[in-house]
């Protein structure tokens, strides 16, 4: 983005819905904690659904990007799997909190359509990368039914290690993919 308001509003919208879920942010919550006001945030996302998405879309990006790519990951000697799951750890421990795809799919029930979608292409890049990866990895299996599975895992091991207060719950989840 090249507006920095428009980022920290992004960021900070990201924060709280990831903290606490869709249904628990709104742009007065956004406004006091970047410092503005409310009309600001609607002036650059006219409505929260459409907030939601750009913070989706965004999460999306940023992530994909941050792990890299598989092929390069594995030509440089790493794991790709191994990065993928120290993405997830990563929002754990550095963020303490969880997964804003795994949030928001467990009020997906309760979303704007736009939201649930851009929540399905989150899910759907991770699965196409992760496809990637046990592609380079010379995985024997079902490589899509391993995909699915490891973003299913990750997920789960994440919410219940949150929940928990403890990672141990991740890493022994973890363990079972590598």
């Amino acid at each position: 983005m090249t507006n920095s308001k428009e980022d920290l509003i992004l960021q900070t919208a990201e924060n709280m819905i990831r903290e606490s879920g869709y249904n628990s942010f709104s742009f007065r919550k956004v406004a006091e904690k970047v410092g503005i006001k409310s009309a600001s945030v609607h002036y650059h996302f006219p409505t929260k659904g459409e907030l939601a998405e750009a913070v989706t879309k965004r999460y999306t990006e940023n992530f994909i990007q941050a792990i890299g790519q598989p092929q390069d990951l594995h030509a440089s000697g790493k794991n790709p799997i191994d990065v993928y799951i120290a993405a997830f750890r990563g929002a754990i421990v550095a963020d303490n909190g969880v997964c804003l795809g795994g949030m928001l799919g467990a009020e997906v029930g309760s979303l704007p359509d736009d939201v649930i979608k851009a929540t399905r292409t989150f899910f759907l890049r991770n699965v196409e990368w992760l496809e990637e990866a046990y592609q380079c990895l010379n995985y024997k299996g079902d490589i899509n039914a391993k995909a699915k599975q490891t973003v299913s895992l990750l997920e789960g091991a994440m919410i219940i290690s949150n929940v928990m207060k403890d990672i141990s719950y991740f890493d022994s989840s973890a363990e079972l993919l590598t």
